[in-house]
C-alpha cells in the first residue's frame, strides 16, 4: 500500500510537516486514482488520502452550479485611488472606476474590467497603457446647466493609477481541480477574478456586501430603523475535476429609507406624528442621543435643500454625531452677520423656517450641521453594525426557509443573477449551468452510533433515529448524586407561590429518580429573594442557612428561578457559582416550571447530572469509527477550542479564548478553560498552557478516579472551530507548535490529529426525492459529502449530523490541516458523527462535535467571569482612537477573573 505523504506545510518553502508515524493508509485507494492529487503536488492542510465508503449510498442536490474555465489570458491590473485619507467606501470606488471605463477613456477600457471595490481589476484583454501604468482624473460630477456661482469650490477630482501586474494563464485552473497543481499564488488570483467577474454585473446594480448583493423584491420592516432585504450570495469554488459557483439566499439589513426623522422616531419606536419626543427639552436626554447617534454614525443622509431647476443629484453626505441641543439653541458665527443659530440660518439664508426648531441637528463628514426634518436617508442602505436583540428574532424568521422553499429562492436567484446576459461573464468565456436544477451529487447517510446508558436501565442502549432519541427508560451512564440543594426564587411569590415552588421541586425530584440521580435532601431550603437586592449577598445568605441545616456543609447545587427578562440576575449567578464561590447553579425561568411536563424536568436533569461529575451517556466504542478509541493502551483525548470576538464597531472589547478537553476514557465528560485576549484575534495567545492545564487534568483523573495504569495520552483529537479558509497556515504555524509544545513541556509524546471544523459556509444540501429527507424536509442526520463538491487536493469533507428543525440545515465542512495519526476519512467522518452524539444538554444530535460547540459556549460564558458591580459593558458600540481602546482593552484584562478551582474539574458550561 502506498505510504502516506506530508500531513501539511510550514512556513514559507519549508518542508512538509510529516506525521510521525508514517503508517500505511487504512482503507484508502492507492495512487495514482481519480480524484487523488499527484504526487508532486503541495497543500496547506493534509493531502486527500482516499474517499470514505461507509453507509448508505445517496443522491442529493447542492446549491452549486457548474461553469466552464475561461481559456484565455487573464490580465491582472492593480488600482490606487487618491485622495484617500481613509478607505474609500468600495460603492464610490466601483462608481469610479465605472465612470473611467464608460465616461471618461472607453477607449482604452474596451472591453471593460471587471473589478472588485479595492485594488483588484482584471480584463480579459491588455490594455494599452505603459508598463509603469497610467494615472487618470476622474470625477463624479454632473454636467451643469448653468455656471457655477463665484467662488464656489470645483468637483473633486480624483486621481486613479492602473498598472498591471500579472498575466494568468486560466489554464492553471483546469490543472489544480485535476489535481495536478499545487494552490500557489497564481492559482488563488485566478479563483478571485473568476469570482470578480460574476459579482461585477449585480454589484453595478444593487446594494451589495463582499459576496453578497441585495434586491428590494422581498422585504421586511421590522422596526427600529430597519428593513430587511432578500439577497443572493455567490462564489466560485474549485472542486475535485470542475469549477462551482455557490449560491444562496442571504438577508441584508438595511436603514429605513424615508425622512430621517421617521427613522428616529421608529428606533425609538415612536410613530411619525410624535417628532417632538427628539427634543432634548422634551425629554431626550443624553443616553438616548447616544444610543441614536451610535445608530446613525456611518449612514449617508441627503438634504432636501437641492434647486430642482439645477438639475443635479443630491450629494451624499455622512453623519458623524447627534447636537447635543436643538436648533434653535445650536449657535456658530457667520461671516458678516456674528453669532446666529441655526434654525435662523435656514430661515434666513435658505427661507425655510423650521417646522421643529427644537429637535437637534446631525453634524456631517464636512462639519455642517443639518436640522433632523432637512434630512432624507437613501433607500438600499446597508446597516454594517450589529442587529439589536430585540430585533433578533425577526431577522431570524426573514432569513429562515424551509429547504424546498429555500431551493425556490436559489432558483429563482439564477434569473437575478443572469449569467447569460452578463457583458462580463460572456467577455471572459465563462459558461454558467442554468438548466434551473442545481447540481446533483453523490453522498452518504453514516449509521448512528449505537449510544450506551446504566447497565441498570430497562433500556441500557439506543440507536439514534433521525438524530433523535428519548430517555425512557434510562439510566445515566454515571449518575450524580445531590446531597444538599438549595432553591432561590427571585420571581414574586403572588405569581410563583409555595404551591408552585413544592410542584417544582417534587417535578424535579421525580425526574432525577427516573434517570438515577440520588437526591438526599428530600426537604430543601426555599427562599424568596428581592430581583433588585445585591445577587452575591442573596446567594451567600441562602447557601449560609442551607449549610446550618446540613451540619456546616455547603449545598451541592443552588436552583435559581429566574423572572422574564432577567438577564442581569443570571449573569450574577454565574459569575457567582463559576467564578466566585465554586458551586454548582443551575437557572430556570418561572413561567416554565409552572405547571410544567415532565419533559422539561427531565432536561433540566440532564444539565444538573453532568454539572455535578455525573456522564449522561457514551458512545458504544465500536460506533465512534477509530478502532479501539477506547482501548487502554491508546488513551486518547478529544480537544475543541474557538475564539469570539467582539461586535462590528465595539472598539477596546475583548476576543476571548476556549480550550474544552475530555478527561474520561468514553470521551463524554469534559473540562474546560477560558482566557480573554487582543480584540478580534484569531489564533489562541494561550493555547499551551491552557492545554498544559487540559492534558494535566486528563492525566489526573484517569490515574486517581480510573486508576488506569497509563494516564498519558498516545493520541490528541483536536477540533478548531471558527478559521477561515485562509489562516489555515497561522493555524498550523501558530497553534499547533503550541499544543506540540505543551505536550513536550509535561514529557508526553501522543500523536496529533487538528481539524478545523467550519460553519459560516453556504453550501448546503437537499433531498433528491421529498420522501428521501426527516420530518423537516432536511437531508437525514448522518449525510456525508467528501466528492464532487470538496477540495481538489486536501483533505475535507461535509457532515450535516443533525435533524433539521427550522429551515435549512447547514452541514459542517470538515478540514483535516494535520494528521499523525494516519485516520481514514471513513474513521474520522465517523468518529466526529459520534462526537456530535454526546452533547450532554439534549437527547438530539447536534451540528458539530460535542467539544467544540462546549468551547463555543464557554467562550459565550465568559462575560460571566466579571464582577456585575463594575458593570462593564460589552455591548456598547464605540468607535474609539487606538490609544482610547487600547487603554480600555486593559480595562477588560484586568478585570477577567479566573474560573473558580472548585468547578475546573466539572462541566459548568452545561
Amino acid at each position: 500500500m502506498a505510504q502516506r505523504g506530508g500531513r501539511g506545510r510550514g512556513r514559507g518553502n519549508a518542508p512538509a510537516i510529516r506525521g510521525r508515524g508514517g503508517g500505511p493508509i487504512i482503507g484508502g485507494a492507492s495512487r495514482p486514482a481519480a480524484g487523488l492529487p499527484e504526487s508532486h503536488v503541495t497543500t496547506i492542510g493534509c493531502r486527500r488520502p482516499g474517499f470514505g465508503s461507509s453507509g448508505t449510498a445517496a443522491q442529493v442536490f447542492t446549491n452549486c452550479y457548474a461553469t466552464s474555465i475561461p481559456d484565455s489570458t487573464i490580465y491582472h491590473y492593480d488600482t490606487a485611488i487618491t485622495p484617500s485619507e481613509q478607505t474609500l467606501p468600495a460603492k464610490l470606488c466601483m462608481d469610479l472606476i465605472r465612470h473611467l471605463q464608460e465616461v471618461d477613456h472607453p477607449d482604452i477600457f474596451n472591453p471593460k474590467a471587471v473589478y472588485d471595490g479595492r485594488k483588484n481589476m482584471f480584463s480579459c484583454t491588455k490594455f494599452n497603457i505603459p508598463e509603469t501604468g497610467q494615472t487618470f482624473d476622474v470625477t463624479l460630477a454632473e454636467p451643469r446647466t448653468q455656471p457655477p456661482r463665484e467662488g464656489a469650490r470645483g468637483p473633486k477630482i480624483y486621481k486613479i493609477k492602473v498598472v498591471k501586474v500579472a498575466e494568468i494563464n486560466a489554464e492553471v485552473l483546469n490543472r489544480f481541480i485535476a489535481g495536478k497543481q499545487s494552490h500557489d499564488n497564481t492559482v488563488l488570483t485566478a479563483i478571485t477574478a473568476l469570482n470578480v467577474v460574476v459579482r461585477m454585473e449585480p454589484t453595478i446594480h444593487y446594494p451589495f456586501n463582499v459576496r453578497s448583493f441585495f434586491t428590494d423584491k422581498e422585504t421586511k420592516d421590522i422596526g427600529s430603523g430597519l428593513v430587511l432585504w432578500r439577497g443572493y450570495f455567490q462564489s466560485v469554488r474549485p472542486t475535485i475535476g470542475k469549477m462551482l459557483i455557490n449560491i444562496d439566499i442571504s438577508t441584508g439589513t438595511m436603514y429605513k429609507p424615508g425622512p430621517l426623522i421617521n427613522l428616529c422616531l421608529d428606533f425609538f419606536n415612536r410613530p411619525p406624528s410624535d417628532a417632538p419626543a427628539l427634543a432634548p427639552s422634551r425629554g431626550f436626554d443624553n443616553e438616548k442621543r447616544l444610543r441614536l447617534q451610535r445608530f446613525i454614525s456611518g449612514m449617508r443622509v441627503v438634504t432636501t435643500l437641492a434647486n430642482p431647476s439645477q438639475n443635479r443629484r443630491p450629494t451624499p453626505r455622512v453623519v458623524k454625531r447627534i447636537s447635543e441641543v436643538g436648533a434653535t439653541n445650536l449657535t456658530f458665527n457667520l461671516d458678516g452677520v456674528g453669532t446666529i443659530s441655526v434654525a435662523q440660518y435656514f430661515q434666513t439664508t435658505h427661507n425655510r423656517p423650521l417646522s421643529y426648531p427644537q429637535l437637534p441637528c446631525v453634524e456631517v463628514g464636512n462639519g455642517a450641521l443639518i436640522p433632523l426634518e432637512m434630512c432624507r436617508v437613501p433607500p438600499g442602505q446597508i446597516m454594517r453594525k450589529q442587529v439589536p436583540p430585540e430585533r433578533t428574532k425577526d431577522v431570524l424568521e426573514f432569513a429562515t426557509k424551509k429547504p424546498h422553499d429555500r431551493l425556490a429562492s436559489i432558483k429563482n436567484g439564477l434569473g437575478v443573477l443572469a449569467y447569460g446576459q452578463s457583458e462580463y461573464v460572456r467577455q471572459f468565456g465563462m459558461h454558467v449551468q442554468d438548466t434551473g436544477n442545481p447540481l446533483l451529487i453523490n453522498a452518504r447517510v453514516l449509521q448512528p452510533p449505537v449510544l450506551r446508558y446504566h447497565q441498570s436501565s430497562k433500556q441500557a442502549t439506543i440507536t439514534p433515529r433521525d438524530g433523535a432519541w428519548n430517555m425512557i427508560d434510562k439510566k445515566f451512564f454515571k449518575a450524580a448524586t445531590i446531597e444538599r440543594w438549595v432553591f432561590v426564587i427571585y420571581e414574586r411569590e403572588q405569581r410563583f407561590n409555595m404551591r408552585a415552588v413544592q410542584d417544582m421541586v417534587q417535578g424535579l425530584m421525580d425526574a432525577c429518580a427516573a434517570c438515577g440521580i440520588q437526591v438526599q435532601e428530600r426537604d430543601p431550603i426555599i427562599q424568596w429573594k428581592n430581583p433588585q437586592g445585591v445577587v452575591h449577598k442573596q446567594l451567600v445568605e441562602a447557601g449560609q442557612d442551607s449549610s446550618r441545616k446540613n451540619g456546616n456543609k455547603m449545598p451541592r447545587i443552588i436552583v435559581v428561578v429566574l423572572p422574564e427578562g432577567a438577564n442581569d440576575i443570571y449573569t450574577a449567578v454565574k459569575h457567582f457559582g463559576d467564578v466566585k464561590i465554586g458551586v454548582a447553579t443551575q437557572c430556570m425561568k418561572s413561567m416554565k416550571c409552572n405547571r410544567a411536563k415532565q419533559q422539561y424536568f427531565a432536561n433540566i436533569c440532564l444539565k444538573i447530572n453532568v454539572k455535578l461529575g455525573g456522564i449522561n451517556t457514551i458512545p458504544d466504542p465500536r460506533s465512534t469509527g477509530i478502532q479501539a478509541l477506547t482501548d487502554p493502551h491508546n488513551p486518547t483525548i478529544v480537544m475543541g477550542a474557538d475564539v469570539i470576538h467582539p461586535a462590528a464597531h465595539s472598539d477596546g472589547r475583548p476576543s476571548f479564548t476556549a480550550l474544552v478537553g475530555n478527561v474520561d476514557s468514553e470521551t463524554a465528560k469534559y473540562i474546560a478553560d477560558c482566557r480573554v485576549q487582543a480584540s478580534r484575534q484569531e489564533m489562541i495567545d494561550d493555547l499551551q498552557s491552557m492545554a498544559e492545564g487540559i492534558l494535566t487534568k486528563y492525566m489526573g483523573y484517569r490515574e486517581s478516579v480510573e486508576k488506569k495504569p497509563n494516564k498519558a495520552p498516545k493520541r490528541i483529537i483536536f477540533y478548531r472551530d471558527g478559521v477561515s479558509e485562509g489562516q489555515f497556515k497561522q493555524v498550523l504555524e501558530l497553534e499547533l507548535p503550541q499544543l506540540q509544545a505543551a505536550c513536550k513541556k509535561l514529557g508526553i509524546n501522543p500523536k496529533i490529529t487538528l481539524i478545523v471544523v467550519g460553519k459560516r459556509h453556504h453550501v448546503r444540501f437537499f433531498p433528491k426525492m421529498a420522501n428521501e429527507g426527516d420530518r423537516s424536509g432536511n437531508c437525514r442526520a448522518g449525510t456525508v459529502v467528501d466528492s464532487d463538491i470538496v477540495h481538489p487536493t486536501e483533505f475535507d469533507f461535509y457532515l450535516q449530523s443533525h435533524a433539521g428543525l427550522l429551515g435549512t440545515s447547514r452541514p459542517a465542512h470538515y478540514n483535516i490541516l494535520h494528521d499523525e495519526n494516519n485516520f481514514t476519512p471513513d474513521n474520522l467522518q465517523a468518529l466526529s458523527f459520534a462526537l456530535c452524539h454526546v452533547y450532554a444538554r439534549s437527547t438530539r444530535s447536534v451540528s458539530i462535535p460535542a467539544p467544540v460547540y462546549y468551547a463555543d459556549i464557554v467562550c459565550s460564558r465568559a462575560k460571566n467571569h466579571y464582577d456585575p458591580e463594575q458593570r462593564l459593558d460589552f455591548s456598547e458600540m464605540t468607535t474609539a482612537d487606538e490609544e482610547h481602546a487600547r487603554q480600555q482593552l486593559k480595562v477588560f484584562k484586568d478585570a477577567f477573573k479566573p474560573l473558580h478551582h472548585n468547578m475546573k474539574t466539572l462541566m459548568y458550561f452545561s
